[in-house]
């Protein structure tokens, strides 16, 4: 029998990497070794016929012939089925994973781990290589099936954000493109990449925004949140993802404290406390993986998450947080970034002699200084542009430029600047220091 295991809590990447694995070995099975992801679940619920799953307790370990462990490549990861790892009789173990900051403890036939925003995207290179080689040996054109391209889009589109995670590559989209030719449904896509979030997650929503606390460090803001629930709650890293976007922050750490038995009969001796923390980081420079690992926990720079039992709940989320916030690099300044001496004309310069000075130096606006060299206002490529149409290329600039504008220090933050930018629509920021033009920050 050879078998394909996936992680415990096993999420879309996990499972389209199995299902795709399967293809790529016909007659291999796919063991959940320790449930899976809430939106898995639901996916299953309606799809599990069209996938070679089989259950964990209908398998006899000493008719396993080989194992794939995909998504992974720690023991810990798979649950009790780890033990399957040490049987003498295996004839292959092979690997495939894409998290390169965890340290393999399995001693695999073949390993692949890869910097990709997928392990599914791993098996898709070989699968389409497979399908590719067998097509030009026969006249047949050889293709997946659409469930087969469905789950599998559905491992790269949720492990990558859609391409829109740090970690995403070329080779994760051109898996996806390859997946899209080969029959993948972009509405079953469409409807697990953004589940809604189940009744009690929407409940622990309301408490995490109630009780989440911020803290704002270089124009950063951390938040951290602990909530307190009977036993575990699937699906928390979608409950972290709702969080990030709804608080708008750059980093967040959300822990869960329960109640968990280690023996059916829930007797007292056998209950502890454990604690699940998810992390989720935009801030470049910020190292998730290297944070929580002391903890046994690990990920991606930007997302990971860690289970520990028997610890100080708050005390320990708010050293793991001092952590986070004492990993974030200090951002740039506008003195760093802005290009100075600032090219300026007076308010008396004409439409067509700064249309001139434009086109010679190429750049997109000219800041508009009195004879005290105080900012009086900037006019824009477009502004000079609507003039010229309109035959004033003899008027002023005052008349057609911008006075009210947006200023900032050289000690500004980037993030500030950033955002200054996005909310109010400004391609260029003027940097003032004690009321005289030094320097401007444009987008570029």
């Amino acid at each position: 029998m050879d078998l394909v295991l996936c992680h415990t809590t096993a999420d879309f990447d996990a499972l389209g990497a199995a299902v795709g694995f399967c293809v790529l070995r016909p007659g291999s099975r796919i063991v959940l070794t320790g449930g899976c992801h809430p939106t898995v679940r639901d996916f299953l619920a309606l799809h599990r016929d069209e996938y070679p799953l089989i259950e964990r307790r209908s398998i006899d370990p000493q008719q396993i012939r080989s194992l794939c462990i995909v998504d992974a490549a720690s023991r810990d990861r798979l649950g009790k089925v780890a033990q399957w790892l040490d049987l003498p009789h295996l004839k292959e173990i092979t690997v495939f994973d894409h998290h390169l900051q965890v340290v393999s403890d399995i001693r695999a036939t073949v390993t692949q781990i890869e910097a990709v925003g997928a392990t599914t995207t791993l098996i898709v290179e070989k699968l389409r290589e497979k399908i590719e080689n067998e097509t030009q040996k026969s006249s047949q054109e050889f293709r997946l099936q659409p469930s087969e391209a469905t789950v599998m889009a559905l491992g790269i589109h949720v492990d990558t954000g859609s391409l829109t995670f740090e970690g995403s590559t070329s080779r994760d989209a051109i898996a996806l493109a390859w997946l899209m030719q080969q029959g993948a449904s972009l509405r079953v896509i469409a409807e697990y990449v953004e589940p809604g979030l189940s009744a009690q997650l929407q409940d622990l929503l309301k408490d995490a925004l109630h009780n989440l606390r911020s803290s704002t460090l270089h124009g950063y803001t951390i938040a951290s949140v602990l909530l307190t629930t009977d036993s575990y709650v699937p699906g928390l890293s979608s409950l972290a993802a709702r969080l990030v976007d709804f608080t708008e922050s750059d980093a967040l750490l959300l822990g869960n404290v329960y109640k968990f038995s280690e023996s059916p009969d829930s007797s007292p001796s056998t209950i502890s406390n454990r604690l699940t923390i998810i992390g989720r980081s935009r801030i470049e420079g910020t190292n998730l993986n290297e944070l929580f690992k002391p903890l046994g926990g690990g990920g991606h720079n930007s997302a990971a998450s860690l289970a520990v039992r028997d610890v100080d709940p708050l005390l320990t989320l708010n050293q793991l947080t001092e952590g986070l916030i004492a990993q974030i690099p200090h951002p740039p300044t506008a003195r760093e970034l802005m290009s100075s001496p600032v090219r300026s004309i007076r308010p008396e310069t004409s439409v067509g002699e700064a249309h001139r000075i434009l086109l010679r130096y190429g750049h997109s606006g000219l800041s508009v200084v009195d004879v005290g060299d105080r900012l009086a206002g900037i006019i824009s490529r477009r502004d000079i542009d609507i003039a010229l149409h309109h035959g004033f290329s003899h008027a002023p600039v005052k008349g057609y430029m911008t006075w009210q504008l947006k200023t900032i220090s050289p000690d500004t933050l980037l993030p500030e600047i950033e955002s200054l930018m996005v909310t109010y629509d400004i391609g260029r920021l003027p940097v003032l220091e004690n009321g005289q033009l030094v320097g401007i920050v444009t987008r570029t």
